[in-house]
């Protein structure tokens, strides 16, 4: 059964980014994938300290702390999702921190997280959504994943509480978002 394991970077953990989050892995969980949500936002949190620890102890960071668990997450996914508010512009730090050392350990992992599936989605006020998709989707590439797309940029405009399930236009382009993710594994798993 193929999985997907979803990242909130949102401090809210009921906010619109796991709702957004959630509409993707209700699409994927109805055609039988495995799904985990998981809450990174409001964590304590450091970023990469550029130590090389990482191509000391393959497969873990240096620094013994819940990002280990992540990655390994990350490795027993077929499909990693990653969802971030837009906070001036760009990410919140928590996700930040784990696109920089969980890419760091894949890469000195022998590029472990090569020919996944990543997507990303971000809600966002009114503007600097982009930047936010453009953030989440240079950890995929530079990781050698294979990125889906949706019907539209996979944002939502939500400022607020509950935004994000009165904007009918987000709604479905996550809900495409989920059945393109379901199609591609199938596609790639022949």
């Amino acid at each position: 059964m193929p999985k997907v394991f979803a990242i909130n970077g949102s401090p809210r953990p009921e906010g619109n980014t796991a709702d957004m989050l959630g509409t993707v892995l209700e699409v994927c969980a109805r055609a039988g994938f495995e799904t985990e949500l998981y809450q990174a936002g409001g964590r304590e949190v450091r970023g990469c300290r550029d130590c090389g620890g990482c191509g000391k102890h393959k497969g873990r960071c240096a620094i013994d702390d819940w990002m280990n668990e992540v990655y390994q997450k990350m490795m027993e996914a077929d499909v990693i999702l990653l969802g971030a508010p837009t906070y001036f512009s760009d990410l919140t730090p928590e996700l930040k921190a784990v696109i920089d050392r969980c890419g760091f350990v894949s890469r000195s992992d022998g590029m472990s997280l090569s020919r996944k599936v990543g997507a990303g989605v971000s809600a966002v006020r009114r503007a600097g959504g982009i930047h936010t998709l453009d953030s989440i989707s240079h950890f995929f590439l530079i990781n050698d994943m294979i990125v889906p797309g949706s019907s539209y940029w996979n944002m939502s405009i939500a400022l607020r509480k509950g935004d994000y399930k009165q904007d009918k236009e987000g709604v479905a382009t996550m809900k495409r978002l989920g059945e393109n993710i379901v199609w591609l594994v199938g596609k790639l798993r022949g």
